[in-house]
């Protein structure tokens, strides 16, 4: 999903937007000629995502400038881990820095708090994915982040899946229509490769959903009593993906449950950017450099 196109897009955008004119401050005060160092360093544990973007950013601005990554996407790491190492002019390397910075310390963020959502699943066989909860022209980025933490993604956008909710539903009732027989028509319409998922909130809403052939069945804001009431209702004849109310306190009894999927949009639309820094040392062009300059 993240290909090399489209990270040299979305960060080339986001570099753009820091510096449309160039960085009148690495400008005015660091020579032409001056070169730096710099090591990304984590100031907490945590689990890495957004290696390549990191890189990325620092390419971007300057090719002269070389990245060397000591982790990959998905790495566990300790506070005090060197991560990558930069190095190369000095203008450019302070240029890219906060970018570079906010791409890896918000990806970062969304990996630890996926992989904390995966840990307290384990051993249950429910899996753990996002939704379409994301920030606007991120959604690649940060839903990269969440299969580097141990998840899995949802459907990309509307185009890719049928995926009816609360909304859908009430249309139809308004409209007098058969639900079983809507759902049906709907299947008629698609192609065979589509998946169909349809959300319900009650439980007498389950046997004419999956009469009408559903591949998914999401049961959204269920008790735990209603979870597992529900799963046994489904007996398999769909995939069973519970929402609502998911937080890492209460995700580990929701898929005991027996659920085969749990979303959850706080992966990233309330993640905390992880503390990184990118500590640069600076050092000036030889005499013949710095008098040319």
């Amino acid at each position: 999903m993240l290909t090399p196109a489209h990270i040299d897009r979305v960060v080339a955008a986001a570099l753009a937007e820091d510096a449309p004119w160039g960085d009148a401050t690495g400008e005015a005060f660091l020579p032409a000629t001056a070169r730096a160092r710099a090591e990304l360093r984590a100031r907490e544990a945590g689990v890495l995502a957004g290696a390549e973007v990191f890189a990325a950013a620092f390419r971007l601005t300057d090719p002269a400038v070389q990245v060397t990554l000591h982790a990959a996407d998905g790495d566990a790491f300790a506070a005090g881990d060197v991560l990558a190492a930069v190095e190369g002019p000095a203008r450019a390397v302070v240029q890219a820095e906060r970018i570079a910075l906010n791409f890896t310390q918000r990806m970062s963020g969304i990996a630890t708090l996926t992989r904390a959502f995966v840990d307290a699943v384990a051993g249950t066989g429910a899996r753990i994915t996002d939704t379409r909860k994301t920030t606007p022209g991120l959604r690649a980025v940060e839903r990269h982040a969440v299969r580097a933490g141990g998840g899995i993604n949802h459907r990309f956008s509307l185009s890719d899946a049928v995926m009816a909710k609360d909304n859908h539903l009430a249309v139809l009732r308004e409209q007098g229509l058969d639900l079983t027989g809507a759902i049906r028509a709907a299947r008629e319409r698609l192609g065979h490769t589509t998946r169909m998922e349809v959300e319900v909130d009650r439980l007498d809403q389950i046997e004419p959903v999956i009469a009408g052939g559903v591949d998914v069945i999401m049961l959204d804001n269920f008790s735990l009593e209603d979870l597992v009431r529900g799963v046994e209702i489904v007996a398999g004849r769909a995939v069973v993906e519970a929402s609502g109310n998911v937080t890492l306190e209460t995700v580990g009894a929701i898929a005991r449950t027996g659920v085969d999927v749990i979303s959850s949009g706080a992966l990233t639309h309330s993640v905390r950017s992880l503390d990184l820094g990118l500590d640069v040392q600076v050092r000036a062009g030889d005499p013949a450099d710095r008098a040319a300059s």
